[in-house]
Parts: structure tokens; C-alpha cells; sequence
């Protein structure tokens, strides 16, 4: 596919879905990294097919996770993957200027700032991250289930921004939220 096709959310989610089980099945990484494509995104810019908003986590490695290459994804990583004005505004810059219909909240399993929230009470500038991740778990002790409370808090907080609903109401974008399984390699979409 040319890295300048614009393409549907549909088309988009599909494209994940098959990189993730190439992903998952070779446990190498596909996507193209050659100096030809540097070149060709240095020379005509990006054209992602999908916004990513994950966890600065080490494990977790969306060009990987869905055997993307360089231009494909446009990522947006904070620990947690919780959601402020600055992760809000950069998806409206990769929706608005760079097309891409599709944004997905991709938490993990063994999140090291989820059990941060869960198991302790951080100090400096960590609890500010464990604070929103707090408000979307609750009680919640399990750290699946917490996962997936975090994934839908900062799906709905994206939602909820006028500016990204405005791009929805106008079919524009599609938000969704994902878990990635670092054990497995595999992504369950759309949790």
C-alpha cells in the first residue's frame, strides 16, 4: 500500500488486526524501516493510517505490536497511556492535518504504572499519573480488569473532547480502545 492512500477507519482497524497476528505469529517485527522509506516520508512527509495512544513502556512497541514501518502510525506515548490536553491536542493534530480516521487507546498487561496505582501511593510526579489512573479503576484490584477501566476512562476523556467529538460526529474518526497481552503478542481490540 502507498504510505500517501488515505484510508477508512474500517480499513485502518483491518490493517491492525492483520499486522497484530503477523506480529503475534513471527514475533519479528515487518514493517519497513529502509532508507528508501525514510527518505520518501523526509521528501513528501507522514501519511499514518492510525493514531496509537499507549504506555511509554519498554515491552510495548506499536510499529511492532502491528508490523507497521515508518509513517504508519502515528504514536503518542505517556506511562499509563492516561490522557491530558497535551495528548488531546496532538490527536487533533494527527486527525485534522494528517487524515488519519482512527485513534486507539492501547493499554497492557504487567503495566508497571497500573500496579503503581494499584499497590502503592507514589510521590512526585508519577502521582499525577496514578491519580487519573485512580479515578478510572476505582477499587479495582484486578489488574486485567483495571487495564481495561483505564483503556475505556481515557477512551471516553478522548470522546469527550468537543473538538475530537466534532471529528466523530462527522465520521471523521473513530476511537477505540485496545489491551495488548506482552506475554502473547496479541492485541484484543476494541475492549
Amino acid at each position: 500500500m502507498s504510505n500517501t492512500e488515505k484510508i477508512s477507519a474500517a480499513k485502518a482497524l483491518e490493517r491492525l488486526k492483520s499486522g497484530n497476528e503477523k506480529y503475534a505469529l513471527s514475533g519479528k517485527a515487518a514493517g519497513d524501516f529502509s532508507e528508501k522509506i525514510r527518505r520518501d516520508t523526509a521528501q513528501n512527509g507522514q501519511f499514518p493510517y492510525a493514531i496509537i495512544i499507549t504506555c511509554s513502556d519498554s515491552r510495548v512497541v506499536p510499529e511492532a505490536v502491528f508490523s507497521a514501518g515508518l509513517g504508519e502510525l502515528f504514536v503518542i506515548r505517556v506511562a499509563g497511556n492516561v490522557i491530558d490536553p497535551h495528548q488531546l491536542g496532538s490527536i487533533e493534530y494527527a486527525a485534522e492535518h494528517l487524515g488519519c480516521e482512527l485513534a486507539v487507546v492501547l493499554g497492557h498487561t504487567h503495566c508497571g504504572a497500573l500496579d503503581a496505582a494499584i499497590s502503592h501511593d507514589p510521590q512526585g510526579y508519577i502521582k499525577y499519573i496514578t491519580d487519573e489512573i485512580k479515578l478510572a479503576i476505582n477499587d479495582e484490584t484486578d489488574p486485567y480488569k483495571a487495564c481495561v477501566l483505564n483503556v475505556k476512562r481515557s477512551v471516553s476523556l478522548i470522546k469527550s473532547s468537543l473538538e475530537i467529538k466534532q471529528l466523530e460526529n462527522e465520521k471523521r474518526l473513530k476511537v477505540i480502545g485496545a489491551v495488548y497481552d506482552i506475554e502473547s503478542g496479541r492485541v484484543q481490540l476494541g475492549v
